[in-house]
């Protein structure tokens, strides 16, 4: 093999190869070789390189040499050694050149022995082409004596030429067989990659497939039976929304179906005209209605019992996210929002609050901040829970039993209610409330509306004639405090049920009560639908039958029960015809002969009925006795309030909260029952006293020491004092005057002050305005800005109208709490300044002798 240059950077190499059998015996191929132009010397890894490509001889036992290249991957192969010396440029190949039998690899007999295996190798030669000559200095640089290589058949070069090529071919093998096996590897990828893309495309068809079915089972059954109302008929599951599409109401109707019962249309005759109609057979009838208002759609839900071991119920979704309810009445520990409470399954009836989980005033309707109501029809034998087994419910349920519904006005009982639902819930409220409260209201009875919202009331205990008289000369001496209605609770009578003054305690008590007119008081007796077996009228009464008989006895024999400190009373019949003129006639025969003003009508709550009740004509509830008392009473005597009540009663009659005791607990209750209250209706109400409902034990020998025993705590009277000074009536059983610390009179004084100057004339105002709308006069924050959320949960802070916001200090040792003010500009009632609303105020300073308030400014107010 010869090389020559033929010009700058190119050469030619010409080889002559034994064995082969060729139209030529030189190949000369064109090698471009770039110089280093800074040296003028060839690179010669480049020329290694391009003489490699050049080089088409096999070498012999190939197979042999893939062995090696596989030891050579285990570190037992041939090394390639480079070396390079800084003053030359010389390339170096090391390699053993032997097989492992010993033969040398570039023998021409072993080369032509192997002619035939090569041509079984499946490995292609690349084209033959006319070789190179290279240059002495190439040669050098190669190890070769420029001689010998321009020498054309001499054994030496021959063996050198095979020797070279073999070791190329090597090389050459090294580097292409990590190819074939990147390759391969890049192949094996590409099957991972292929297998885990179908299996994500399979994974993915049996996700859509799931979806499908779980789609059409839950949403395709899920009809729209009216606009903004979904049912699954299968699930049993009912979806109520705004007009914007909120969901409003979530609910699960029909809790205790079994689920394998079966859901058919209603038959022809059970149809009714504008509803949809579904039966569970065997279980119940459900009937769905919808009507619709200017801005609210309403439906109507009932369900109708057909097996006598099914009790309809339905239960709604009262977790946070479905917003805040309000309503209802009082519950026991008073939660406000109602979600934030606790109630076992338990009847809607009222009761003793300290022993029952619901208070003296009900009614049916709660209200959803999202603007959705739910109101129950009076004639549903109605059980209530909320939150009960750890769950985020409120439940409905028709129910008969043994007390609280005993009368089955249905064979089954049925759950009837109506949902209504808007976008703006104050607007909502609005239409739901009550209008035209003045209507049929005498120039009499709306002074006496006004006259409760400007004076005082005192409440006396009457245990003599003289405690009476005393407590109305201290009020006088007070100075500042108008004189009001002097209210006696039932002690003025020798037993409940007599309706006649005890004449051993009150020889005078005829000329006692001109005196306290003459003074400008009024006066007010508290009466009761209880008569006492002791009492001088029972014997009258069991005669005519007047008295509440016990079921399944023989109706002559009354049904007795308890009621405060008489262990053992009968209660009047008011459904008998008899019992009213009876009554009316002994309270005219007061009202001749004392002069009374008006009356108090204690009608303790339905757990105070007996037991096993029956009257002439058949009670929903015993609730229901209440409502048809105070009609009753009401159009034969005035009357100016009622211990309880489970409907509006008609102004004038204020309807009195529960008794509190006298601590910083039961002060924390007294604004969210007072909201509430007014919330479901019932926007003239009157407070218990201040400071707490202590008994007040008096006698004629020292009644001021008695008195100065009992009273509430000092702070604990100021902070009463100052909440109730912004309430609608302001009833009082201890005087401030009683106090030793003379800065109770002074602060009383100045919340006196406050309150007529201020609070009065808003109080009377609203008065006017909520006998058209039906609002309260005590308002929630949120009727200021249904939109603000911070405005549902306050709980301890309230509106006169829309004008005033008190924040009352309601914790022992407190001279400061956290304010917050709804959208608008303020200004501070006690410094003067203007504060903006849609924000808290932290750590505001309230001194003992403050009270909180911000009155509204006009809109266009700067700062």
């Amino acid at each position: 093999m010869s090389t020559s240059r033929t010009s700058e950077g190119e050469y030619h190499n010409t080889s002559k190869v034994a064995g082969h059998n060729t139209s030529t015996d030189k190949i000369t191929e064109t090698i471009k070789v770039p110089n280093d132009k800074s040296t003028g010397t060839i690179d010669p890894t480049i020329l290694a390189n391009r003489i490699r490509k050049t080089s088409i001889s096999m070498p012999s036992n190939l197979d042999e040499m893939e062995d090696l290249r596989i030891d050579r991957q285990k570190g037992t192969a041939s090394k390639f050694t480079r070396s390079e010396s800084d003053d030359s440029s010389s390339v170096t190949f090391s390699n053993s050149g032997s097989t492992p039998n010993g033969s040398p690899l570039g023998s021409e007999t072993e080369e032509e022995a192997n002619d035939e295996e090569l041509a079984k190798v499946p490995l292609q030669a690349p084209p033959r082409r006319k070789g190179r000559t290279m240059s002495p200095m190439i040669n050098k640089k190669l190890g070769n004596d420029p001689m010998e290589l321009s020498g054309g058949q001499s054994a030496n070069s021959t063996i050198t030429s095979v020797n070279s090529i073999s070791s190329l071919l090597k090389e050459k093998l090294q580097l292409s067989i990590p190819q074939a096996l990147r390759s391969s590897k890049k192949r094996q990828n590409a099957d991972y990659r292929l297998r885990a893309f179908v299996g994500i495309l399979f994974l993915c068809v049996v996700f859509l497939v799931g979806f499908a079915h779980i789609y059409y089972t839950q949403h395709v059954l899920q009809r729209a039976y009216f606009d903004k109302f979904s049912f699954n008929k299968n699930k049993r599951v009912m979806h109520v929304y705004s007009s914007t599409g909120t969901e409003v109401i979530a609910a699960r109707l029909g809790e205790g179906i079994p689920a394998e019962t079966g859901v058919f249309p209603c038959l022809s005759h059970h149809q009714k005209q504008d509803s949809v109609c579904l039966e569970w057979l065997q279980q119940a009838r459900l009937y769905l209605a919808h009507t619709r208002h200017t801005d609210m759609h309403c439906y109507h839900v009932t369900w109708q019992s057909l097996n006598p071991h099914y009790n309809p119920k339905d239960c709604f979704d009262w977790s946070q996210k479905r917003g805040h309810w309000y309503g209802g009445g009082q519950v026991q520990n008073m939660p406000y929002p109602l979600e934030r409470g606790r109630l076992d399954l338990s009847p809607f009836i009222t009761g003793d609050i300290t022993k029952h989980p619901f208070g003296n005033v009900l009614k049916r309707y709660f209200l959803n901040s999202k603007g959705a109501t739910v109101l129950v029809d009076p004639e549903t034998p109605l059980y209530v829970s909320i939150n009960a087994n750890k769950s985020n419910n409120f439940c409905m349920q028709a129910k008969y039993d043994a007390f609280a519904y005993i009368n089955h006005l249905t064979p089954l009982p049925q759950l009837n209610y109506t949902i209504c639902a808007t976008d703006n819930m104050k607007n909502l409220h609005s239409s739901m409330a009550e209008k035209s409260l003045w209507d049929g209201l005498k120039p009499d009875e709306l002074n006496a509306v006004h006259s409760l919202l400007s004076e005082p009331v005192w409440q006396i205990s009457p245990t003599s004639e003289a405690a009476v008289y005393n407590y109305t000369d201290n009020v006088i001496a007070l100075g500042f405090l108008k004189q009001g209605h002097v209210l006696l609770s039932e002690e003025w009578q020798p037993s409940p049920g007599d309706f006649v003054l005890d004449e051993e305690r009150f020889p005078s008590m005829e000329e006692t009560i001109n005196i306290i007119h003459r003074r400008g008081f009024r006066i007010v007796f508290s009466i009761q639908p209880f008569i006492s077996t002791e009492s001088i009228n029972f014997k009258d009464a069991v005669t005519n039958r007047l008295l509440i008989s016990e079921r399944g006895s023989d109706p002559r024999i009354p049904a007795l029960t308890r009621y405060k400190q008489s262990n053992s009373v009968g209660v009047l019949d008011i459904t008998n015809n008899k019992t009213l003129p009876w009554l009316q006639s002994k309270l005219e025969r007061l009202i001749m002969k004392y002069h009374v003003d008006s009356f108090y009508l204690d009608l303790g709550t339905a757990q105070d009925m007996p037991h096993y009740y029956k009257c002439e004509q058949p009670l929903t509830n015993p609730d229901h006795y209440k409502t048809i008392f105070t009609k009753s009473i009401l159009g034969s005597v005035p009357v100016m309030g009622v211990s309880g009540a489970i409907s509006r009663p008609r102004p004038p009659v204020f309807v009195s909260l529960p008794p509190f005791s006298s601590s910083w607990k039961a002060i924390k209750t007294v604004i969210p029952t007072v909201l509430t209250y007014g919330m479901i209706g019932y926007p003239f109400i009157m407070p218990g006293a201040v400071g707490g409902d202590v008994a007040l034990p008096m006698s004629d020998n020292n009644p001021d020491n008695d008195f100065e025993v009992n009273l509430p705590d000092k702070e604990l009277y100021i902070r009463w004092l100052q909440l109730s000074t912004f309430l609608p009536v302001i009833r009082f059983t201890h005087l401030p005057s009683k106090y030793s610390d003379e800065s109770v009179l002074e602060i009383a004084k100045t919340l006196t002050t406050l309150r007529q100057k201020t609070v009065t004339p808003l109080l009377k105002k609203y008065a006017k305005e909520i006998l058209d709308t039906g609002l309260p006069i005590i308002r929630p924050l949120w009727m200021l800005d249904p939109a603000d959320p911070a405005c549902h949960v306050v709980v301890d802070e309230f509106s006169v109208g829309e004008e005033l916001i008190v924040a009352p200090v309601l914790y022992s040792g407190s001279r400061q709490r956290e304010v917050y003010l709804p959208a608008g500009v303020w200004k501070d009632g006690i410094d003067g300044s203007l504060r903006k609303g849609s924000r808290w105020i932290h750590n505001y300073r309230v001194a003992e002798d403050k009270v909180a308030y911000f009155v509204k400014m006009p809109d266009n107010t700067r700062f």
